[in-house]
């Protein structure tokens, strides 16, 4: 079983998710209370894909994500670097067009889709700035991004339980439930090693973004991230 460190080399991370991709959407389920069904509906809400827009889902993983915007007849692509994860979709949604890619070197040309969104996956790669860069570029001119994220809780008192449980509770709940525990350490490492909301807002707006603009989920626990490509 492979455990990522935190200097976020590709191959490691596309490895570990390898490993956990056949019960990960199950574990997400578990770690998070059931929140993570919550937060997709938000990030379905606030990427608002219509009837023909062209939506990248990017870190797709098994494309649990990415069942909003197609029933909503957008023509959505789930990208992810982990085959494990692509092969395990393709199993359960075979009608989408699951595609391999790299966020730091996008397999898609200029100015293609209309939005452009990624969940709980900006985190595991090891260009951020890149990737924001790579998202803008294969984003169309007045289109949207749109990023789901793990953050800071903005209640003090709240943020220091929520760290104990990371850190503590949430690698003993991995082992009952996971197939590779200690890929669930490395993801609470990099949940505390995340920047803020008001850091990524600003590395969205050196990336290029305007607009930018973020709201709180769960306490602050999520933050969706929102911004526009300059027409």
């Amino acid at each position: 079983m492979t455990r990522a460190s935190l200097d976020k080399q590709p191959h490691e991370v596309a490895t570990m998710f390898d490993d956990v991709a056949e019960r990960y959407d199950l574990t997400n389920d578990v770690l998070s209370l059931g929140q993570s069904r919550l937060w997709r509906k938000e990030v379905a809400k606030a990427v608002d894909a219509r009837p023909a827009q062209k939506i990248l889902d990017l870190a797709a993983g098994t494309a649990t994500s990415s069942l909003p915007f197609a029933a909503a007849g957008s023509y959505v692509v789930p990208c992810d670097f982990s085959t494990g994860m692509l092969q395990v979709g393709k199993v359960r949604h075979p009608h989408l067009p699951f595609t391999a890619g790299d966020a730091n070197r996008l397999p898609f040309r200029d100015d293609v889709f209309d939005a452009v969104t990624i969940s709980f996956g900006l985190r595991n790669v090891q260009d951020t700035d890149l990737a924001l860069r790579e998202l803008l570029r294969v984003t169309r001119p007045g289109g949207r991004v749109v990023i789901s994220e793990f953050s800071q809780p903005t209640w003090a008192p709240f943020r220091t339980v929520y760290t104990e449980y990371l850190m503590r509770a949430l690698p003993p709940v991995a082992r009952a439930v996971s197939s590779n525990p200690d890929a669930y350490v490395y993801l609470a490492e990099s949940i505390r090693d995340w920047p803020d909301q008001p850091a990524l807002a600003a590395r969205l707006g050196q990336a290029g973004w305007s607009r930018v603009a973020w709201r709180n989920l769960t306490g602050g626990i999520v933050a969706l991230h929102r911004g526009f490509k300059p027409a």
